[in-house]
C-alpha cells in the first residue's frame, strides 16, 4: 500500500467517515508485493502478528536477497530464512550481514528482537542427533521474540537427565519436544507438564525407525495430555507454533 493511500485511511478515520476497525481491515487485506518469482506479504505481521519468513530451500541466492531487500524497503527489522547452507549465507553476506546457525541451517538478518512472550520456550531434545531440528525450532522461536531455554541430550535411555531440569520443565510456557527413535521423549515430558508440549519426530533412527514414521506415529499416540505434532523434522513449524501460544496473553 502506497504512503498516499495509508494517508487518506487515517484522514478518513480523523474525520469519522472510518471506524479504526474499518481501517484496521483494509490495512490487513492489503495485498502482496510481486517480484515476478515471489509474493512478498508485507502486511503478514498485521494479520496474523509474526511477518514473513523466507523458507530458503530451493530459492537461489539472487530469489532470497531479492525477498529479503523488499522485506527491508518495508521495514521488517528480522529476517529469519530458513534451510539454508553455509555456503548461501555467505553469499548472502555479500549484500547483507548474515549471522548464520550452521546447526540449525538458518540465516538472520538484522537483529534479534527482545523477547516478549509471556514466558519461556523449552526446547528438549532425546539425543545429539536430534539437535539440529531442535537448533530451527529454538532459533525460530528467538527471531520471533521469545526467551528460549535448550536442554539437549535428555532422552529416556537415561531419563536421570530428563529428571534433573524439572524446574525448567514444569515452569516453562511451552515445550518442544524433538526426539527420533521410538519418540517417547514427548509423552515423559507430557506426564511432568502443565503447558503445551509440541512434539517433534525426527528422521534420526536404525532400520525400522521408517525415515522419522515410527516416531511420528509414537507421538501421535502419546498417552499423556497436551501433546501435540508436527511434521517429521519441521523445527521451524513447531518454534512458530510455540511462539503463538507464547504470546496468547497479549491479545
Amino acid at each position: 500500500m502506497s504512503q498516499k493511500n495509508i494517508l487518506h485511511i487515517l484522514q478518513q478515520v480523523q474525520e469519522g467517515s472510518l471506524s479504526p476497525e474499518e481501517a484496521m481491515l483494509q490495512l490487513k487485506m492489503e495485498p502482496f508485493q510481486d517480484l515476478g518469482y515471489a509474493k512478498v506479504d508485507h502486511h503478514r505481521e498485521l494479520r496474523q502478528g509474526t511477518a514473513e519468513v523466507i523458507y530458503g530451500a530451493g530459492k537461489t541466492t539472487e530469489q532470497i536477497v531479492g525477498i529479503a531487500g523488499a522485506m527491508k524497503e518495508h521495514g521488517q527489522k528480522t529476517i529469519l530464512i530458513t534451510r539454508i547452507s553455509e555456503e548461501t549465507a555467505k553469499e548472502i553476506s555479500n549484500t547483507y550481514p548474515v549471522d548464520y546457525n550452521a546447526m540449525g541451517q538458518l540465516g538472520i538478518i538484522g537483529s534479534l528482537p527482545e523477547p516478549d512472550g509471556d514466558g519461556t520456550v523449552v526446547v528438549a531434545t532425546g539425543g545429539t542427533s536430534d539437535i539440529p531440528i531442535a537448533e530451527e525450532a529454538a532459533v525460530t522461536a528467538e527471531a520471533l521474540g521469545n526467551k528460549v531455554t535448550r536442554l539437549y541430550d535428555v532422552g529416556v535411555s537415561g531419563v536421570h537427565r530428563l529428571l534433573s531440569h524439572q524446574e525448567d520443565i514444569m515452569t516453562a510456557q511451552v515445550i518442544v519436544a524433538v526426539a527420533g527413535m521410538e519418540g517417547a521423549l514427548p509423552s515423559v515430558i507430557g506426564g511432568l507438564a502443565d503447558c503445551p508440549v509440541i512434539a517433534v519426530p525426527t528422521s534420526v533412527g536404525y532400520g525400522a525407525s521408517l525415515g522419522g514414521i515410527a516416531a511420528l506415529l509414537s507421538m501421535l499416540n502419546s498417552c499423556a495430555s497436551g501433546v501435540s505434532v508436527v511434521n517429521i523434522d519441521n523445527g521451524f513449524g513447531a518454534g512458530y507454533l510455540a511462539n503463538m501460544i507464547n504470546h496468547l496473553g497479549q491479545k
